[in-house]
């Protein structure tokens, strides 16, 4: 199922699971729905947007073209039904699932930066083969 609102994504740049992800997102997004905003980009300022910076950096964000703020899974699940993939994101919001992928999330997004780092030659090369499939 495809969201059909504009959504905005606060995401952490800086890691590059997120990276991954939010390229993977930014990929898909056809219908220019999305927008990816980098939390760790130079200049950044969430006072701008309304938003604690340690906020937007202690889990993702996503504010629906309405104003309303989600943040954690609920994010992912509308970024990802923003852009044709909401199905791959249903099961962690099904009632008896939806707490403990909170829970998970909440977890990843603690520990993100040295799950990052572990996990660096696998970013490397889906990194790496997503720029080879996009290459003429």
């Amino acid at each position: 199922m495809t969201c059909r609102e504009n959504v905005t994504v606060f995401f952490d740049g800086q890691c590059p699971v997120c990276s991954l992800e939010m390229g993977h997102l930014a990929a898909r997004d056809t219908a220019g729905a999305l927008t990816l905003v980098d939390i760790a980009a130079p200049g950044f300022d969430a006072n701008a947007h309304g938003f604690d910076h340690d906020a937007l950096d202690a889990e993702i964000h996503a504010v629906k073209s309405d104003g309303s703020v989600l943040r954690g899974m609920a994010a992912l699940r509308i970024a990802y039904g923003t852009v044709g993939l909401g199905w791959l994101f249903r099961p962690t919001g099904v009632a008896v699932l939806r707490p403990v992928f909170d829970a998970a999330y909440r977890v990843f997004a603690r520990h993100r930066r040295p799950i990052s780092r572990t996990l660096s030659p696998l970013i490397r090369w889906a990194t790496a083969a997503r720029a080879r499939r996009a290459a003429p």
